[in-house]
């Protein structure tokens, strides 16, 4: 049980959307939420209050009359709940609104504490409120997500339940949960954040580390195929270079390789003084896709640390207005609900996802071209040439999607287009861009499924098995178990599939 209290650890957050741990609110939090919604309630007497007593966005100039307060959340929710485009998937649905809950129990939002109750017993209870890709632009926050979330704790709207779409009326009479009654401004500080864009961003980040891992030992397993020195990985070489993020890949490749006994030292070979030839038979070094990884990774490694790092900072933020400050007994207006910060961060991370991507079909392309490689048949065909085909078919898939991923890593961050009649003049396009970054990101699993292919049919043409270090060894016996050798042309999308899941579920 992870319990809401003070300050929630990117770990923790993860253990409850990866491994379904289950939250509580502490009493603390309780009490916190609680001073801050009586604060308000009281505070907002006879005062000019936006989004209490005021209508919204270039309409805030408007006051509302105090019997219609209540109506006025209503109206907001009902009225941006507009989202189109595919659903988003229940893990972002769970992580958005656990980033909702931690935000709104810092006590900064003035709302009641059944608000947070409800959302605990959304996450608890696998409820996952229907929120569409497209809608927000991401500077008075996700509002129009976030208003698919307020709707389906008013009782309105749908949810995934036990595998099917149904309306959160009859999902709540089942699990017998009331929906949440508008005190003051529940409709508003539910909607003025950023939890969409972030619990995406967590979602990616996570997924994003694990691609970090893959390509690593994917690059390591190539690098043993082929016999490289390992000069290319030494901590003397990467030392020299004082990014931490290099030295970081550096060390875990020899971590990797450390009982491989296919890797050979320069010391044994090309400074033994025995190789008098003018024209020299092996490659005093091997192409940048292969020696070139600690200084290619590197830098993504550094680049998703500093992203979590900032997710982890922006769900642990108040993000909305205005800000209710109970120890000052002020209430501030601003826009702390603007999300450049995590759209710079997606637009970063996309980028160096890309780079992975581009390396893993560099690779992919070096296996397969027997005039670069000069050790495997074409295509690593184990069958006859010219009749069959071996990995010819799905490099054409592996291209085309690592050229997507190349258009699709524009940055989103830069691309503000003003709207709301001018009120919100420069937005971040925050969720835009975290959604792409998903893309980015199964994108990249697809082509390193195709290259973790081809490394195991190396592998077994090469006769390396025994040779192989035992990190690469597991690879390969797990690859095995979920697809055959095959010297005979076969139907490949079930193959592809089946290892990108492998590559996403380890």
């Amino acid at each position: 049980m992870n319990t809401i209290n003070e300050y929630l650890s990117l770990k923790e957050f993860e253990a409850v959307i990866f491994k379904n741990g289950k939250i509580d609110i502490s009493q603390v939090v309780l009490d916190r939420v609680n001073e801050s919604f009586d604060f308000l309630k009281n505070f907002s007497v006879n005062k000019v209050i936006y989004g209490v007593n005021t209508g919204f966005g270039p309409m805030a100039q408007y006051r509302i009359k105090d019997e219609d307060r209540i109506q006025l959340q209503y109206n907001l929710i009902r009225s941006h709940a507009s989202g189109t485009g595919k659903p988003l998937n229940a893990i972002c649905v769970k992580a958005a609104i656990l980033a909702r809950l931690n935000t709104l129990s810092l006590g900064n939002s003035g709302v009641h504490p059944s608000l947070i109750q409800l959302m605990k017993e959304l996450i608890n209870r696998d409820i996952t409120p229907l929120i569409f890709e497209h809608g927000g632009v991401g500077a008075s926050g996700d509002l129009v997500q976030l208003a698919h979330l307020a709707l389906v704790l008013i009782g309105e709207g749908e949810v995934f339940y036990k595998g099917e779409r149904r309306p959160t009326q009859e999902v709540f009479k089942i699990e017998k949960l009331e929906p949440i009654q508008v005190e003051i401004r529940e409709g508003l500080a539910l909607m003025n954040g950023t939890s969409v864009m972030t619990g995406i961003g967590v979602v990616n980040v996570h997924h994003a580390n694990k691609l970090l891992d893959w390509s690593l030992k994917f690059s390591c397993a190539i690098n043993e195929i082929v016999q490289a020195y390992d000069d290319h990985f030494s901590e003397e070489l990467n030392a020299t270079k004082r990014h931490k993020g290099q030295q970081e890949i550096a060390s875990r490749m020899r971590a990797n390789l450390a009982d491989s006994s296919l890797i050979r030292k320069r010391e044994d070979h090309l400074y033994s003084g025995e190789n008098t030839e003018n024209i020299f038979k092996e490659k005093v070094q091997e192409y940048y896709s292969l020696r070139c990884v600690p200084q290619i990774l590197g830098p993504v490694l550094e680049t998703i640390n500093n992203v979590a790092s900032i997710l982890e900072e922006e769900f642990n933020s108040a993000n909305d207005n205005p800000i209710i400050d109970v120890k000052n007994k002020h209430v501030y207006h601003g826009g702390n609900f603007h999300g450049d910060y995590i759209s710079l961060e997606m637009d970063k991370l996309k980028i160096v996802i890309t780079k992975l991507t581009m390396l893993a079909e560099r690779q992919l392309n070096y296996l397969l071209n027997s005039k670069i490689n000069e050790i495997l048949p074409p295509f690593v065909n184990l069958g006859t040439l010219g009749f069959n085909f071996g990995m010819q078919g799905v490099q054409f898939t592996a291209t085309s999607t690592t050229a997507e991923n190349q258009m699709l890593s524009n940055p989103m961050y830069i691309h503000s287009i003003p709207n709301n009649n001018d009120n919100q003049d420069i937005v971040s396009m925050g969720t835009n861009a975290a959604v792409i970054t998903a893309k980015v990101i199964e994108n990249s699993f697809e082509v390193l499924a195709i290259e973790l292919i081809t490394i195991v049919q190396a592998i077994d043409y090469l006769e390396q098995n025994d040779k192989i270090s035992s990190v690469t060894r597991k690879i390969y016996d797990d690859v095995r178990k979920i697809i055959p050798v095959f010297k005979e042309d076969q139907v490949m999308y079930p193959f592809v599939q089946k290892v990108k899941d492998y590559l996403i579920n380890n």
